[in-house]
């Protein structure tokens, strides 16, 4: 695992709550789209501790804030680009 880039997403209340079920879709279709699955682990995690600015992903070692099923294709097509 430690190959792969880490991406997770944020499955507190909050963050769900405002629609990281889709989001969650969207990664997961981009990662099977893109051929992605042995460079990238994608999971889910709890609280950032950001709720003011959920939806919150962790690409690596940095975290995207007020992140949808739209805008979250371009923060994967720039942090996984090799």
């Amino acid at each position: 695992m430690s190959d792969k880039k880490e991406v997770i997403i944020c499955l507190g209340s909050s963050c769900f709550a405002r629609g990281n079920k889709k989001t969650v879709q969207a990664i997961t279709t981009y990662i099977k789209e893109h051929n992605l699955n042995d460079l990238v682990y994608f999971h889910g995690g709890h609280c950032f501790g950001l709720c003011d600015k959920g939806p919150i992903v962790k690409v690596g070692k940095t975290l995207f804030e007020d992140v949808d099923p739209i805008n979250v294709l371009d923060v994967l097509a720039k942090e996984l680009e090799e």
